[in-house]
């Protein structure tokens, strides 16, 4: 995939840019506020122009898969300064219909969760101040 680049680099380059491209969030939706996958791939393309578009894309796809087969198996993922990413397990419970009231069944499931990084959550309140 990047054969005139190291992977650590590119790791380098990928961890920087969604730290610097990530979208200021606030608790109220603004217009604009959110930043799809297709989004973050042309701002790192921008900001990098000596790397190819579709490098930037496999590489950006290739980090998400990896976040998703590590959580498939149980695992956490860390990124230091970012967050980490682990499954967080839910009892079955009996839930109810909305429409009708009548009970049902809810299975035992687990959720994705992420946990922002201290050092994202300081950049983040150091923003909104």
């Amino acid at each position: 995939m990047f054969n005139y680049i190291s992977r650590s680099y590119q790791a380098a380059v990928i961890h920087n840019s969604i730290h610097q491209a990530a979208p200021r969030r606030h608790h109220k939706k603004r217009n604009g506020a959110n930043m799809t996958k297709s989004e973050l791939i042309d701002r790192l393309c921008m900001r990098y122009p000596q790397l190819r578009s579709q490098d930037v894309e496999e590489t950006v796809k290739l980090i998400i898969e990896k976040i998703c087969q590590s959580l498939e198996k149980g695992d956490r993922v860390e990124i230091r300064g970012f967050g980490s990413f682990s499954l967080h397990y839910r009892e079955a419970r009996t839930g109810r219909n909305p429409k009708t009231g009548e009970s049902v069944e809810v299975p035992a499931k687990s959720i994705p969760y992420f946990r922002a990084g201290k050092e994202l959550r300081e950049r983040v309140d150091e923003n909104d101040a």
